[in-house]
């Protein structure tokens, strides 16, 4: 019966044979437990090919390049782990997908090892290193974790629930260790990413290791902190900082340190809402050929965790991390791509195509001369994190991009006065109006932290302010939406001065909207005596 539905998948309608547009590399063992996902995908058109796992990593290429010639191949799936001591155990073999070992050329000066797991050669189709087709690998051990991962991602895909889980992005970031001036030109770095990269109509936190920032929760809290913000439910989940093969990096504080995330909190993972798309801008936490097995392929097989992975393999370095989250956050919000695997595909391509003048790449190139080691070719070190950087996920994982509100509202208002607010959006249901002040930007001036006080008052203060420091609106409505417009007048609140936002969204039926304008708030000025 399985084989039944592949052959259909290739098949149209008055005998003529299409070329596959998906290559699935699957042990045979795997391929029931697939079956629902093949279902899927065919039914949403796609025409697929199941090739044997058993060959080599040079023979499975061939065969996906052999597919190729059909000029329609625009997805590869790996399924199966890439176990590596499955050159030794036949049992292991059979379940395995051999990946590839690139040379390491820049990432080695950081102390990495000489050799880099990839799975981007095989989406490489003629040998310049730059992916040509999106690809993901499920790291499944046995029918039953694929199955669950299965299942995942068709919940993922066929959630009717467009709450605000949809546009909330949690950022949770560690401190660099480069020294005083490169971390914090990486802060500034990162700041300038989550600011400018994310389009203002959807909401960002950020829980940050740095005690004397206010994104900093109480750090005996931190833990559980990041665990919830990956179990609110969000579109995207971003770690930037330290990592390693089964573990992130620890809060450090004056005397102390403290626990972020480990394969052993996997267990506590259960998103309420939808699943997460997690990117790890850190190294290790993608080394899938690890003995043992790593961070994102240990969430990936949670049934609560996140319905797929973008991480490193080996060691990364900060600029073509800062590179790649840019990159990807533009597919995202500005191309919109249809699935995941693209996303990363064209992020990876735009990584070392030519660039154009532009602000945040010359920003961007300052911060890799400050903490880049001085041998270091910054191209190179771009084209190696295509191999750095792989998708523990669905390649055809299917985004659902909001439909857009358009917002009227003026340009300049004065604290303490009145500002209207109109729009008319294709979505009906429920309508959320808020004035937020920009990302980059507090709703309050918090005290300095010139020293670390460990007392269980300064500690309860810490969370306090992160919770504050995270909340940018200023003010927040539910309006009535009647025939697709709404129409609201507020009162700006007296203390609300600089560049502020109107956000809005709407909760619908089988869509979500997201909506944004600009407005500044200028003081009143001071009457005359």
């Amino acid at each position: 019966m399985r084989w039944a539905i592949v052959l259909v998948a290739c098949w149209l309608p008055g005998s003529v044979w299409a070329a596959p547009d998906t290559v699935v590399v699957c042990p045979e063992a795997f391929r029931e437990a697939l079956g629902p996902w093949i279902k899927h995908r065919t039914e949403q058109g796609h025409r697929i090919e199941l090739i044997s796992n058993l060959k080599s990593a040079p023979q499975i290429r061939a065969k996906i390049r052999e597919i190729a010639k059909g000029k329609a191949l625009r997805f590869i799936v790996l399924v199966g782990d890439a176990d590596p001591a499955m050159k030794d155990r036949r049992d292991i073999r059979a379940r395995c997908v051999p990946t590839h070992y690139a040379k390491a050329k820049v990432n080695i000066l950081w102390g990495s090892e000489p050799e880099i797991a990839t799975d981007n050669w095989y989406a490489d189709l003629n040998d310049d290193v730059v992916p040509d087709v999106a690809i993901g690998r499920l790291t499944a051990d046995s029918p039953a974790e694929l199955s669950r991962i299965v299942e995942k991602i068709l919940t993922y895909e066929r959630s009717a629930n467009f709450g605000p889980w949809r546009r909330r992005i949690h950022f949770v970031a560690g401190v660099g260790g480069f020294g005083k001036v490169a971390d914090a030109v990486l802060e500034m770095g990162a700041r300038k990413l989550i600011t400018d990269g994310v389009p203002a109509p959807f909401s960002t936190t950020m829980t940050y290791g740095s005690w004397r920032s206010p994104y900093c929760p109480d750090p005996r809290r931190f833990h559980q902190t990041t665990l919830d913000r990956l179990n609110d439910g969000s579109l995207f989940w971003v770690y930037i900082g330290h990592g390693h093969k089964r573990t992130l990096d620890r809060v450090r504080v004056p005397g102390n340190t403290h626990h972020i995330l480990d394969t052993r909190d996997v267990a506590k993972l259960d998103c309420a809402n939808g699943s997460t798309i997690a990117i790890f801008l850190a190294c290790y936490t993608g080394a899938f050929d690890a003995k043992s097995d790593c961070l994102a392929e240990e969430m990936l097989r949670r049934k609560g965790g996140p319905v797929a992975i973008v991480s490193g393999s080996r060691v990364t370095m900060p600029y073509a991390m800062s590179m790649m989250g840019t990159a990807m956050l533009d597919e995202v919000f500005i191309r919109r791509r249809k699935t995941l695997g693209e996303v990363v595909l064209h992020a990876k391509r735009s990584m070392v195509a030519p660039q154009g003048f532009s602000t945040r790449r010359l920003m961007l190139d300052m911060l890799a001369k400050a903490i880049s080691p001085k041998e270091t070719d910054l191209a190179e070190e771009r084209k190696e994190h295509l191999h750095l950087f792989n998708l523990i996920g669905d390649p055809l994982l299917r985004l659902r991009h909001p439909e857009p509100i358009k917002v009227d509202v003026a340009g300049t208002a004065t604290a303490g006065g009145e500002l209207r607010v109109s729009g008319r959006c294709a979505i009906d249901g429920r309508c959320t109006l808020e004035l937020v002040v920009r990302r980059d930007r507090l709703t309050f001036k918090p005290a300095g932290r010139p020293k670390f006080d460990a007392t269980d008052q300064a500690l309860a203060a810490y969370q306090k302010v992160y919770q504050r420091a995270n909340d940018h609106r200023l003010v927040h409505f539910v309006v009535p939406l009647v025939d697709g417009k709404f129409e609201k007048t507020i009162r700006i609140p007296d203390a609300a001065r600089g560049a502020c936002h109107i956000r809005v969204f709407v909760e619908g039926a089988a869509g979500y909207a997201v909506g944004a304008a600009n407005v500044r708030i200028k003081q009143p000025r001071p009457e005359k005596q």
